[in-house]
């Protein structure tokens, strides 16, 4: 079945389950599992360290993935690749749910984070596929806002079955949500782009790509970079701080969920100014937000302040949702676009590692005062990227 032409305006309505569902029911998935991975790991004998290690090892999966995902994704097509990925990620599961050893764990977390590359770029240029230019970052906005929406539903879900069966209730709520994903995605209309996949074509290869859209990666790439260190730092940052500051857990929690609430509110209106202004009136506010806020979080010695400037942080993060995506999807070519973001979503990756290393690294020779303001730099370094390479162009409308 080919997906509907029909010369009506477009709405994202109409593709909403096929294109949303999916990334709403793997968020959950990964948010229900996220809290409990390092509990896990301490219930099967490791050390504080390894548990850690473990927790790490998600980002890790994904980050050494993204190459192989393209190149799955290219050859197979985003529909077979996202429920391939649906049912890879729910055996790793399981063995996260049979383990017996720590490495067992580690081994079934590091599979889900190998799975999850697979699935997000094939979610993303299935997308790509489904929408007209004219309404890309809205589209891809509402991707990434449905995700986080996910991964915030997920550790409720999670916990209410953790009461019932312990904390393998919160891999099997993964399990199911995983599945549920798979299944939408596997019953899902094709695109035209997917009716070509095994033609006769001669797909490009990834260091083809890498070389012919060298110059964009090494400037644009390098602001996708920052943004995205940037927007790991502050995940780290919010606790840390609401410690240094002497916060009650319960309080800290409390803050954490505003900053996410506001986060996730925002994501649809910035996708509609990418689409009717240009992608430069969302991107460099964002990044000058998330840098600001962070800085002044650094000067901050009381609860009120710091949970204002956490709530901007949140903002300017919220306004970015998709910002990454949209990128991506505009310099692409059509014809290894697959293979394109594939080497965009490493630099990302790597970008996403580098925030909380950067911050620590800081931190151990200075202070945790010195290391959030630092990080908060990335956020001017990420505007003059943008400002200089970002086209100051509105996106096609047609």
């Amino acid at each position: 079945m080919t997906a509907p032409r029909s010369d009506t305006p477009f709405s994202l309505k109409q593709i909403a389950v096929p294109a949303f569902g999916p990334s709403v029911l793997y968020g959950i998935g990964n948010g229900a599992i996220l809290p409990v991975i390092a509990l896990s790991a301490r219930e099967l004998g490791a050390s504080v360290a390894v548990a850690g290690l473990i927790v790490s090892l998600m980002g890790i999966g994904s980050l050494v993935s993204n190459i192989p995902a393209a190149m799955i994704t290219s050859r197979y097509g985003e529909r077979r690749s996202m429920a391939g990925a649906a049912a890879f990620s729910v055996l790793a599961l399981l063995l996260c749910i049979f383990a017996t050893h720590a490495w067992m764990l580690g081994l079934g977390v590091f599979l889900v984070g190998m799975a999850a590359s697979v699935f997000m770029l094939a979610r993303q240029t299935y997308l790509i596929d489904a929408v007209p230019p004219y309404m890309r970052a809205r589209a891809l906005s509402t991707l990434g806002g449905t995700n986080r929406i996910g991964v915030f539903i997920g550790p409720f879900a999670g916990a209410a079955m953790i009461h019932f069966v312990g904390l393998d209730g919160a891999y099997w709520v993964a399990a199911v949500g995983i599945s549920g994903a798979g299944l939408i995605a596997w019953l899902a209309p094709e695109m035209a782009g997917e009716v070509h996949v095994g033609t006769a074509r001669a797909k490009p290869r990834v260091q083809d790509i890498a070389r012919d859209h060298a110059k964009v990666f090494l400037t644009l790439g390098l602001g996708i970079l920052l943004v995205s260190a940037l927007r790991s730092s502050r995940q780290v940052v919010i606790p840390l701080w609401a410690d240094h500051l002497g916060l009650a857990p319960t309080a800290a929690s409390i803050i954490y969920g505003l900053v996410a609430a506001i986060d996730m509110s925002v994501f649809y209106p910035a996708g509609t100014i990418m689409d009717r202004r240009g992608r430069l009136w969302v991107a460099l506010p964002s990044v000058l937000l998330m840098g600001g806020a962070l800085m002044a979080t650094s000067l901050t010695t009381g609860v009120v302040p710091f949970l204002i400037v956490s709530l901007i942080l949140g903002f300017g993060n919220g306004i970015s949702s998709g910002i990454v995506m949209t990128l991506g999807a505009d310099s692409s070519p059509a014809h290894g676009r697959t293979e394109f973001l594939g080497i965009w979503r490493l630099i990302a990756d790597v970008g996403n590692s580098l925030g909380p290393v950067i911050l620590s690294a800081i931190t151990a020779v200075a202070s945790l005062t010195i290391g959030v303001a630092s990080v908060g730099t990335l956020g001017l370094a990420a505007a003059a990227v943008l400002w200089r390479w970002l086209p100051k162009r509105s996106p096609p409308t047609r």
